[in-house]
């Protein structure tokens, strides 16, 4: 049973897991039962050698092995699958899934009560698969806001609103990814239609598209 946590790091996910351990009641303290690293990647392995082993110790890193939290042998690491702002609370983590890496029995049980305590749904994942996972992460978030982007400098080229992207990329998700459109049909005149059109508009976009229709194509 975690009752206590020491809370390293005030961003956008410290913030976020603080005020949600707060809200169940779990004290925030220096003594704490756990201390949770949430401080950026390159921080992770100077913040762990810098206080004695005793408590657990976790890191909320996608991608950083557990061997980062060395001396400390009573370590997990708990990595929410979820976008952070600072505009929005605890609630950020409702619904999310983490990824749970344990080396021991006991570090599991650890790993598993905390992500009860924040509302995340774990699943295990094994260490040295933390680079593999965080890529499909990252192209899941962070190609999002750069598809919007793309698409939204092509909407203003055409003189169409770019917001209208919206409710069409968040429909896109609703539906489970079913795939419509031209490739979807096997309209290839339409696709290079449109490579001209990118060609002659926005010509820096061309490779990006390309590379997209082909790992679109089934």
């Amino acid at each position: 049973m975690i009752e206590s946590v020491k809370v390293i790091g005030a961003g956008r996910v410290g913030s976020a897991v603080s005020a949600r351990l707060a809200e169940r009641g779990v004290e925030l303290r220096d003594d704490a039962a756990l201390v949770l690293l949430c401080v950026p990647d390159t921080a992770i392995a100077e913040v762990a050698a810098g206080f004695e082993p005793g408590p657990w110790v976790a890191h909320v890193s996608g991608a950083t092995p557990l061997a980062a939290l060395e001396p400390h042998a009573r370590r997990f690491s708990l990595h929410p699958l979820q976008t952070f702002t600072r505009r929005r609370g605890p609630e950020q983590l409702d619904g999310a899934w983490a990824a749970l890496t344990a080396e021991s029995a006991d570090a599991r049980a650890a790993g598993l009560e905390l992500a009860r305590l924040l509302g995340l749904r774990a699943f295990e994942l094994a260490d040295a698969a933390r680079p593999l996972y965080h890529a499909g992460a990252a192209i899941a978030s962070n190609y999002l806001v750069t598809l919007y982007r793309s698409a939204a400098l092509l909407f203003e080229s055409a003189g169409a609103p770019p917001e209208a992207l919206v409710p069409l990329m968040t429909r896109t998700i609703e539906n489970g990814f079913e795939l419509t459109g031209p490739i979807a049909r096997g309209d290839w005149a339409t696709v290079d239609a449109h490579v001209a059109a990118i060609r002659a508009g926005a010509p820096g976009l061309e490779p990006l598209y390309r590379t997209l229709a082909e790992a679109t194509a089934p």
